[in-house]
């Protein structure tokens, strides 16, 4: 049976697969139901998918050895037994689930291995949120698919026409064709093997001297702008290096983008460095509460995307940079500085480097974190500083609102992967001009994920009121009152905050008001 090899990077993924750390990422997609919609319409949905719906490539391919994850040479082929109602199914809240019930759920969706026998990849569809909404959840192993391809098949498989009711699930989709004619394929031979592998490195060793420049800058070099320039050997030993387990904790938090941008704008800082600053003003605070926030600043590892531009996707083309987050800094518009300088030098390493050079110099850049990963792993304690304490990263997504058969789509929010030493994950996701941060982590390592989250929001307030863009009324209270007010009893006081919490919950259903809001929907 003839099949698809699979690259090097895409491997990878398949050779880290462990019970503890699963290498399949995700996404939530809540949405509110379309106004003709019948009360079953889940129901009817189901029944399409088990009877007529078809399945393509590569939603039907799976791994041809299954039981030899280390193999050399993986190969994708056609499952002959695929099963729709294995890997679509659905799930439903008690009516009428609220945000917080729905995270739960979804964490323990997401700490489940995927079957490897088969094609591997789950969609739930999810029933019962409060306000006449449904969610689906997908997951489906990094191997197979990256982030960049499932973005672009999320927006073929919606529309942006509210009055239409022809979309299929992204598992129908046919593969795209191609705008010009395919080069003539050659025959699959070890001999035409080589020959790729050969015309690669050839290609790469044109960019060797480049190359080599870049590695000399991050590693040895601190003179001058230099010293913004985050090495491998960096990061402090941190909570966030823990050994995790198989169970996860999931968060999620929604911002404007112009909220954002607008911040950037006033700092002379890009959005992609007001997301690091206030991803990093909220690990401040959350570390800080437990006594765990070091001197040095945590570094976080960010993916780059270097496909071509109009690649259509498939496999894995990412390469990597350091930055720090600022958590050793107080106040909040230094914070953004330092990291704008510090990811501002990174990107620069990467500049006139062809993709194969990109991929090499961030294999480099990446390689010493084996020794948090073995430390995490054995529980030994080393002396050396670690490579990051973790991920962010930012998916580009769709700039206009998108339909599923008139049922509007409210959000989009990923989940990732943590692993041994790294036990939290965050990306983003930008959607119909909100900006959507899914925190997936170990749950044992952060037990409290869902304030992280929260906390996120008060360091956004708190960098616009320090440069003017809101009141200081605007900004949250850093710590709860000691004391509850003289006229409520201590028994009434979580009643009233509870009920307090959960109204701004079940009213935002508009981009904005989930954006100026810090309550996220948590587990």
């Amino acid at each position: 049976m003839t099949g698809k090899r699979l690259t090097p990077m895409d491997a990878m993924f398949l050779y880290g697969e462990t019970p503890q750390t699963m290498m399949h990422v995700g996404g939530l997609l809540p949405f509110a139901m379309a106004p003709d919609a019948p009360a079953d319409f889940l129901r009817h949905l189901m029944q399409e998918i088990k009877t007529t719906a078809p399945v393509y490539a590569p939603w039907n391919l799976k791994l041809k050895t299954p039981g030899f994850l280390l193999n050399p040479a993986h190969q994708w082929i056609v499952d002959p037994d695929f099963d729709i109602e294995y890997h679509v199914r659905r799930s439903a809240l008690p009516h009428p689930g609220d945000e917080r019930e729905l995270g739960i759920l979804v964490s323990r969706l997401h700490s489940h291995p995927l079957d490897l026998t088969r094609p591997p990849w789950e969609l739930h569809l999810i029933e019962g949120l409060a306000g006449n909404r449904f969610a689906l959840y997908v997951k489906f192993h990094h191997a197979l698919v990256d982030g960049y391809s499932a973005m672009q098949l999320l927006v073929r498989s919606m529309s942006e026409n509210p009055d239409s009711r022809e979309e299929v699930l992204f598992f129908s989709l046919p593969p795209r064709r191609r705008t010009e004619p395919a080069p003539p394929k050659a025959a699959s031979s070890p001999l035409a093997d080589i020959g790729a592998v050969l015309g690669r490195a050839v290609s790469l060793t044109k960019s060797v001297p480049e190359l080599a420049a870049s590695l000399v800058k991050l590693q040895l070099r601190r003179d001058g702008d230099l010293k913004h320039l985050v090495s491998s050997y960096e990061a402090p030993h941190s909570v966030l290096n823990a050994r995790i387990g198989r169970n996860r904790r999931f968060a999620t938090q929604q911002y404007e983008v112009a909220r954002l941008a607008a911040v950037g704008k006033a700092a002379g800082a890009t959005l992609n460095d007001v997301v690091l600053a206030i991803c990093g003003g909220g690990l401040r605070r959350f570390l800080s509460e437990s006594n765990q926030i070091g001197d040095k600043s945590l570094i976080a590892f960010l993916p780059v995307n270097v496909r071509p531009k109009g690649d259509a996707g498939g496999g894995n083309a990412v390469g990597a940079i350091l930055a720090t987050l600022g958590t050793d800094v107080a106040d909040p518009i230094e914070r953004l500085h330092v990291i704008s300088r510090s990811t501002r030098k990174a990107k620069g390493q990467l500049t006139n480097l062809p993709m194969e050079s990109i991929l090499a110099y961030s294999a480099m850049l990446m390689a010493p974190a084996a020794t948090q990963v073995f430390a995490a792993m054995t529980g030994m304690k080393t002396p050396m500083p670690f490579t990051f304490n973790l991920c962010v990263s930012n998916v580009p997504g769709p700039r206009h609102p998108l339909y599923f058969r008139g049922a509007r789509l409210e959000a989009n929010y990923p989940l990732s992967i943590p692993i041994h030493g790294m036990a939290l994950n965050i990306t983003c996701q930008s959607y119909a001009g909100t900006l959507n941060f899914g925190f997936i982590g170990d749950r044992d390592a952060l037990p409290h994920l869902q304030r992280l989250a929260v906390y996120t929001g008060d360091a956004l307030a708190e960098l616009e009121s320090a440069l003017g863009l809101a009141g200081p009324a605007d900004v949250a209270t850093p710590e709860p009152p000691k004391k509850p007010p003289a006229k409520r009893t201590p028994a009434a006081k979580p009643a009233a905050a509870k009920q307090a919490a959960a109204k701004p919950a079940a009213a935002k259903r508009t981009p904005a008001r989930r954006a100026s809001s810090t309550t996220p929907k948590q587990s």
